[in-house]
Formats: C-alpha cells, sequence, structure tokens
C-alpha cells in the first residue's frame, strides 16, 4: 500500500517474488519472506506443524547453528522473528541499511537449510507445548481459538494455530521436514524491503541465497465453510469472556471496505457505538471492540467483552441491540469518523518501514497485486452510510456464533440470543 511510484517488483526465474519500497530518509530496511502457507494448508493429523516449523527454522542450519543465527543478526543491531497464521507464514527481520545482504543470507539459509535436529526439534516440542498451556491458562486469549473452532468445525482453518499439545508431542522430523518440502517453494514466497535500499541489490541477494528452494507442489486448500454454533466453557474466574460472530466476508469481496467501516463505527475506537454505549454510559465492560478478519474465501465479523459474571446479563442485549441498530440508521458523522480513523491508519502505516514490508507482501499474497494507496484511500471515501447499513443487513441476518468463558450462569441461552438478532429458534 505504498504511496511511492518507486516500488518495484521482479519476478526470479524459479518463481520468487521480489518487492521493494524504498524510503532513502531512513538508516534501517525491514525484510522478509511471506510464505502462502499456514493452518489451513495442514492435515489434521500435522496440525501445529506451520508453527512449529517456524520455531525450528531458528533452531540451527548446515552453516549456523541456533546461537550463530542469534549472534550474527544481534552483532549488528538487528533482530529476526517470525509469525504464522491461518494462511500465512512471515520470517522478517530489521536491519540497518548496510547489512541488507547478511539479513537475505540469514533468512534464505534458516528456509532452505534447517537441520531439524532431533534433540532440538524435542526441545523445541516442549516449549511450544508451554506455549499452548500458557494460552489454555489465559482465557482471553484461547477463547478466540473456541471461537475459530465454532466458525469452522472440522476445517483446517478452524483449528489452532499452535496446534494441540498432544499434536505437537507427537510431530516427527519427518513429518515436518515434508510439510516444509511441500509448502515452501518459490511460487509460493514473496521476498518484500522496505527502507533505505536498492531494488537491484536485494534481487542479485534473493537470486543468489535463494536457490535451493524445492520445485512446485500444488497448492492443497480446501475451501472454508461458515458453520457457526454455540460453545461454552464453565471456569471459576472473574470475568466472562464473550464472543459473538457472523460469517463476514473475503479479501476480494466488494464489501470488504464497507466492512472495515462497520467494524470501526460499532466498536473500532472510543467514539464506537458499543464503547460508548457499554463501558462510557453502562460501565458494563473494561474491554469491548468489534473486528472483522477475512481470508481468500471467507471472513468473519466478530464482538469480543470482557465482563462481570453479572453484567454479562445486560452486556449480551445490549451488543445484539446495537447490532440490530446498525442494520438502519446510520449518521453521515459516523461515515466520516470512521472513514477518517481508517484513513490515518494506513497512511501513519506508511510511516514505518516494517508496515509497508508486510503490506507489499500480503497484498501480492490476497489479491495477487499492489495496490496503490490512493485506490484504497478512494474506495474509502466511497463509502456511505447505505453501503455499510446494506452490509450489516447482509451480515446479521445469519447464523450467528457464540463463544464463552467464565462464569457462565448469567449468560443467556443461545436460543434467546438468536431470538434477540432475529434468526429465529435453532434446533
Amino acid at each position: 500500500m505504498s504511496g511511492q511510484d518507486t516500488i518495484r517488483l521482479t519476478r526470479l526465474p524459479n518463481g520468487l517474488t521480489v518487492v521493494t519500497d524504498p524510503m532513502p530518509s531512513v538508516q534501517t530496511v525491514s525484510l522478509g519472506v511471506w510464505v502462502n502457507a499456514g493452518t489451513r494448508h495442514e492435515a489434521e493429523e500435522i496440525n501445529g506443524v506451520s508453527h512449529l516449523l517456524e520455531h525450528m527454522a531458528f533452531k540451527g542450519t548446515a552453516r549456523r547453528s541456533a546461537r550463530a543465527i542469534a549472534e550474527e543478526i544481534e552483532a549488528v543491531g538487528g533482530h529476526l522473528n517470525a509469525y504464522t497464521s491461518r494462511e500465512h507464514t512471515a520470517y522478517y527481520a530489521k536491519v540497518l541499511k548496510e547489512d541488507v545482504a547478511l539479513a537475505v543470507d540469514l533468512i534464505g539459509d534458516i528456509l532452505q537449510n534447517s537441520v531439524l535436529d532431533e534433540e532440538e526439534l524435542a526441545r523445541e516440542q516442549a516449549v511450544v507445548v508451554q506455549e499452548i498451556c500458557q494460552s489454555i491458562d489465559t482465557p482471553d486469549d484461547i477463547v478466540f481459538d473456541h471461537f475459530q473452532a465454532t466458525l469452522y468445525p472440522g476445517q483446517a482453518v478452524g483449528r489452532p494455530v499452535l496446534g494441540t499439545a498432544d499434536h505437537v508431542r507427537r510431530l516427527s522430523r519427518q513429518s515436518i521436514a515434508s510439510y516444509l518440502r511441500d509448502n515452501y517453494s518459490a511460487s509460493r514466497m514473496i521476498l518484500s524491503a522496505a527502507g533505505n535500499l536498492d531494488h537491484q541489490q536485494v534481487v542479485d541477494l534473493a537470486d543468489q541465497h535463494f536457490q535451493a528452494l524445492p520445485p512446485d507442489q500444488p497448492l492443497r486448500e480446501e475451501a472454508t465453510r461458515y458453520i457457526g454454533g454455540d460453545y461454552r466453557e464453565e471456569r471459576a474466574l472473574e470475568q466472562v469472556h464473550l464472543l459473538l460472530g457472523f460469517d463476514g466476508v473475503p479479501y476480494e469481496d466488494p464489501d470488504f471496505y464497507s466492512c472495515s467501516v462497520l467494524s470501526t463505527l460499532l466498536g473500532g475506537g472510543m467514539s464506537s457505538r458499543l464503547f460508548q454505549e457499554v463501558r462510557e454510559k453502562r460501565g458494563l465492560a473494561y474491554s469491548i471492540y468489534s473486528f472483522s478478519s477475512s481470508y481468500n474465501d471467507g471472513g468473519v465479523f466478530a464482538v469480543y467483552a470482557g465482563t462481570g459474571a453479572d453484567e454479562v446479563a445486560e452486556v449480551i442485549p445490549v451488543i445484539c441491540d446495537e447490532i440490530m441498530k446498525v442494520t438502519d440508521g446510520i449518521s453521515s458523522d459516523e461515515i466520516l469518523r470512521a472513514r477518517a480513523q481508517l484513513k490515518a491508519s494506513i497512511l501513519m502505516s506508511l510511516e514505518s518501514t516494517a508496515s509497508r514490508c508486510e503490506q507489499a507482501a500480503r497484498q501480492l499474497l490476497c489479491y495477487g497485486r499492489l495496490i496503490p494507496v490512493d485506490e484504497v484511500v478512494e474506495k474509502i471515501e466511497a463509502i456511505d452510510a447505505s453501503a455499510v447499513e446494506r452490509l450489516a443487513r447482509r451480515l446479521f441476518v445469519g447464523k450467528p456464533t457464540v463463544a464463552a468463558i467464565g462464569p457462565l450462569a448469567q449468560v443467556e441461552p443461545y436460543d434467546a440470543l438468536c431470538a434477540r438478532l432475529g434468526f429465529g429458534t435453532v434446533s
């Protein structure tokens, strides 16, 4: 989403895409490789392999030990990290402009030459299991996994990014190596860089350091199917952690930007309807917000609230009322504020090398093209109240999904909640 006309893109002969976004006024470069592979590309028996592979990539290569990897990047004051999502995995670094060659070398090395040492694997499996346990012990974290599983039961996109402890313990070196070979091919990777850089230098470095990528394999990706439903887990907690969601929109849906505006005005800031009604006016919750998440073939629109065991009896009706109100009756001032928030967020992100680096990579993965910032702003500016109301009527007539953890005595039955939203009795 760069505002610069100098953003450049090159595809290497092996299929790797290199995109650069020059920012001559800074002294650093953010760069990384984004892979079109994540949780939704895992078979059920290897759920969690994408995330475990992300960990193992830093545990030693044929040329470098795990310690050497850490020492080399930190010796130049840089940092190296990674993350896994349901559709993508990213490995990225930030360095001073003179250390771009080292960063490309390191990322290329860990993605192509990881030894996947058995002893390191056993240690890292234990670390990831601890990460899973920590998530389970954090109700405002684990509730999102249960929510996702209820949205998409029995589907890869509904499984946890971390996997389960049992799955992670059973993952073998061979299963990780097979997943790496089948999913980390050049055509499914974007090498993106932003900062004080030279495009041709980055291309030459990529050509030099990414020659050992495996051959392309067919992309295995089952379609997302929104199912929805109700998940509840009684726990002795101080709060109820509640999610209420609906079938959303994919990236290329005509209503994608309307969905962003809707999320912003409903629960995206201090002036939003939910924040004002639930927190400011009634004092029923500290944390209340809405969000929209998209995939290439689906999405979800949801509201999260963390509230007390007694307060939840009032919070749920208020949320449902605000959801229904937004289908018919949005003011022009609300639209203007929401659009201003979105535009400001986009334009402010252009000041960050890391944001611009990731934006370019994600655009290529999600849309297959780079999207000029002016085009995005124009689409946001075109959203009016009628477009948002129409989208709300589209989203909020379908089957809702509920996930709740905590003291649930005052959480009304699923059928009653559905009735509030006009969905009717669910058998």
